[in-house]
Formats: structure tokens, C-alpha cells, sequence
């Protein structure tokens, strides 16, 4: 693991995340840019000292000396997006596989270099866009896959949040403190952070491609230096029209995240602060209920699901999920044998450039006159 150590928030969600069907363990870590940290962490997690590597330089480049049979299998990498490039460039020369927190890299151009990489290794590249993994969004997306709501035709995602209602990263929060800080979380703090989640998950589910789009962003925190609000209307490869909202200013909010998606024959709803539940709505019969752990749900859900119905599976078992269909994939790749589709279902290195994608398109729109900006990647 890289970053991640003693006070950061996200390095502790990834190692339940990868523990949780036991099947990774963590062996190695440069967990903080800072020395003392670093060590500290390490022995906390209780890696053996001779493996709590104080920069990831070092790690990768010792790592990559040790015997087959020694040496790590793959890297996580769970520091904040702007020291993401430099730690997964190195680790796909050295031969390690690589799972990457969100978004994916600090800008498009690198995102792109670090796709061009993967296709050059043939190395496995995991994105931890963590709501792809509930299993009611897995059930969704194969509904749609199979034509159940027929050819889509309106999606409508948000995500609001309200922890950044005040000038937050002015009052010792730390996370508010990178998010909004252009020189370390980039061009965008909404839409880069919350936003592009809506987005991924707008296409994960339909299987369809976001190929114009129409951005408003706003900064409503007086003395903010990056968006914290926005508004985007989508169109889809397939003619399908769409709305995202995101906004981190929606006072009272915690984690909103919402999606309806309507086709032809009918329309679903899925939220996040209720994950277990998928409501599907029919043109010509009455709405249907569907419920994490039932016996009629497709493969691809039941195969994310670990408990039986009726016992709440939610933000750590979604991430889990990646980290396990990951794991799979690449436990077969080792062993010489196929992955199933099931395990191959994790978001990769292409949702990585769209996500930076997203972000290039929405600020460019934003700050235009012209009413639709072309999706370019």
C-alpha cells in the first residue's frame, strides 16, 4: 500500500476493503510522505520493519528485487489524486499490478500515459469507484443488459452532500483542506470528487457513453478557490438524454447518491443511503421491489453478495466487492486459469480517462458560453 497511514481516512476503508473475504494480504507499505508517520503505521499494522519502506520509491524498487515467491503481487494506492501518476507509472514498470483510488490521476494527459502503460504491460489496473460494487447496482446494470426496460431513453443522477456547506478547509479539516485546494485536487473539487462518481455510475449501469454535455459550476462558499456545486445536462451514444447534479453545499446532506434510469417498457431507482433496495417501475404492471440477497436476482449480484437477505450489505461490502473480483481475476491470471465475467467486473484504466474526461469537459463547459461542449477524450 501506498499512503494511507496514521490519520488519513481512506486507507483504512481499502485494507477492510481488501481483508474482507480474506483473500490479499497486506505485506508491504510506504504509508506517509513523512517518516516518522510511516514507521509508526507500519508497525501498527504490524508489517515486519524490514518491509515499512518510508517512500514508495524505495518500496517499488525493493519490492521488485525480491524472488517471485517474495515479493508483493500488486499495489494500492490510496494517496490523494495528485500523487497517484508517479507511484502507479512506477509500479507498472516494475511489474506490479495496480489498484488506484479516485480519480484516477491529477490531469487527462496523465491519465492517458498511464492507460497507454497498462496496454503496453498487460498488467491488471483496478479503479476504486466504490458504488459499482453494491450488488443492487450490479442487478440494475444486467436488467439493462438484457433489454428488461428496452432501449434507455432518461437518466437523472445526484449527489449531494452538505459537509462543505462553510469554509471547512479553513477550520482544520484536512480533507476539505486537499479537496479545494487547486494545486493538489486539480481543476475541480466537486465534480471531480463527487461527480465523477454520478458519472461513472450513470454509464456503469447503462452501459451507454456520455458524448456531449452542458455544465454550470459554481463556487457558493465565498473565499472557495474550486467548484463546490453543479449542474450538467448529458447526452448518450444511444440518443438518451441525461441530468447530473452534484453539490457538496446541499446543507444536511450526507451521501445522497441517486440514480432513476428510464427505458421504453419501464424505469429503475436506486439510492445509496439504501443500497439493498432496487425499485423498478413498469409501464404496464405494478412497481416491483428487489432485495439484496433474493433468490431471483441475476449472477452478477448474487456473486456480490455475501449475507443472506434481509442483513444490510452497504459501503464497505461495495468496496470489498472490487477489491474481491480483483483479487479473483488476478489469482487466476497467476494460476493459469480464465476469470469469469462475474470476476472480471471491476471498473478499470478506461473509466480512469473518462473520469478525468468528465472533468476536462465539465470545467471547459462551465466556463463557456457555448451551450453544448463535444465530449472529447
Amino acid at each position: 500500500m501506498i499512503g494511507g497511514g496514521k490519520g488519513a481516512f481512506i486507507g483504512a476503508v481499502h485494507r477492510i476493503a481488501a481483508n474482507m473475504d480474506g483473500l490479499i494480504e497486506l505485506s508491504c507499505a510506504a504509508l506517509s510522505s513523512r517518516p516518522e508517520v510511516a514507521r509508526e503505521s507500519g508497525k501498527a499494522l504490524f508489517l515486519p520493519e524490514d518491509r515499512i519502506y518510508l517512500s514508495y520509491e524505495e518500496m517499488l524498487e525493493k519490492e521488485s528485487r525480491l524472488p517471485a515467491d517474495k515479493r508483493i503481487d500488486f499495489v494500492a494506492i490510496v494517496t490523494p489524486n495528485f500523487v497517484h501518476f508517479a507511484p502507479a507509472l512506477m509500479a507498472l514498470d516494475k511489474g506490479f499490478h495496480v489498484v488506484i483510488d479516485k480519480p484516477m490521476t491529477f490531469t487527462l494527459d496523465e491519465a492517458k500515459q498511464l492507460q497507454k502503460k497498462v496496454e503496453e504491460t498487460g498488467l491488471l489496473f483496478c479503479l476504486t469507484h466504490t458504488y459499482s460494487g453494491y450488488p443492487m447496482v450490479k442487478q440494475a446494470k444486467q436488467m439493462i443488459r438484457e433489454g428488461a426496460l428496452g432501449k434507455i431513453r432518461k437518466v437523472w443522477v445526484e449527489y449531494p452532500q452538505g459537509w462543505l456547506s462553510g469554509l471547512t478547509e479553513k477550520e482544520g479539516n484536512a480533507q476539505a483542506a486537499w479537496r479545494t485546494d487547486p494545486s493538489k485536487s486539480g481543476k475541480s473539487s466537486c465534480m471531480g470528487d463527487i461527480g465523477t462518481h454520478a458519472a461513472h455510475l450513470a454509464e456503469y449501469m447503462t452501459g451507454l457513453k456520455i458524448t456531449s454535455l452542458c455544465a454550470d459550476l459554481n463556487i457558493m462558499v465565498e473565499g472557495r478557490l474550486l467548484d463546490d456545486d453543479g449542474n450538467v445536462l448529458l447526452r448518450f451514444d444511444n440518443g438518451a438524454t441525461g441530468v447530473l447534479m452534484a453539490s457538496q453545499v446541499a446543507a444536511g446532506e450526507e451521501n445522497a447518491l441517486r440514480i432513476r434510469i428510464y427505458g421504453e417498457k419501464g424505469g429503475l431507482e436506486w439510492a445509496q443511503q439504501e443500497p439493498n433496495t432496487l425499485l423498478v417501475k413498469w409501464l404496464d404492471q405494478p412497481a416491483q421491489i428487489y432485495r439484496t440477497g433474493a433468490g431471483y436476482l441475476g449472477n452478477y449480484a448474487r456473486h456480490n453478495t455475501r449475507t443472506p437477505g434481509g442483513h444490510p450489505e452497504g459501503y464497505l461490502e461495495a468496496f470489498g466487492n472490487i477489491y474481491r473480483n480483483f483479487a479473483l481475476s488476478l489469482s487466476a491470471r497467476i494460476e493459469g486459469r480464465q476469470p469469469t465475467e462475474e470476476m472480471l467486473d471491476f471498473p478499470t484504466v478506461e473509466e480512469g480517462v473518462r473520469g478525468m474526461a468528465f472533468i476536462d469537459n465539465v470545467v471547459k463547459s462551465g466556463a463557456g458560453n457555448e451551450k453544448w461542449t463535444p465530449f472529447t477524450v
